[in-house]
């Protein structure tokens, strides 16, 4: 229950961040997202911030024999970069060209009413299920 309580507080406080810094705001990020025409630069202080909390505090918290609030460390045991993950990789990039929206700031944007974060939203969890079947199929093939 307390592991919950914590996710639960670190959303609300991901979430508050993710408004404050306008990246809720598709206009702004496509602004970002758009180097070759009018750029808006205004986002970059938002990565600036998250790459050197990230570069001050990750082998602080690796150095560590477990986290605070689990057992062990979850991460990552695959190393190698395949086709699964360039394709990943393009299909989030062109994703978020288009919408202005990745997952995190796309819920998050459902408090503004607008349609946009809804469509995003739908549009996510069926790619997400899509994908689910398709690698489901393949593995009955195998």
């Amino acid at each position: 229950m307390k592991q919950q309580i914590i996710a639960l507080f670190s959303g609300i406080f991901f979430g508050l961040g993710l408004g404050i810094s306008q990246m809720i705001d598709r206009d702004r990020v496509l602004g970002f997202l758009d180097v070759t025409g009018t750029w808006d630069p205004t986002l970059l202080f938002t990565l600036g911030g998250a790459v050197g909390v990230t570069i001050l505090t990750f082998r602080w918290v690796l150095g560590r024999s477990m986290p605070i609030f689990s057992p062990k460390f979850y991460l990552p045991t695959k190393q190698a970069i395949d086709w699964h993950l360039l394709i990943g990789s393009a299909i989030f990039g062109i994703g978020w060209g288009i919408a202005g929206y990745c997952p995190g700031p796309g819920l998050v944007a459902l408090v503004l009413g607008a349609w946009n974060p809804f469509l995003f939203i739908i549009s996510l969890i069926f790619g997400s299920l899509f994908y689910h079947w398709i690698t489901t199929q393949r593995m009955n093939r195998s």
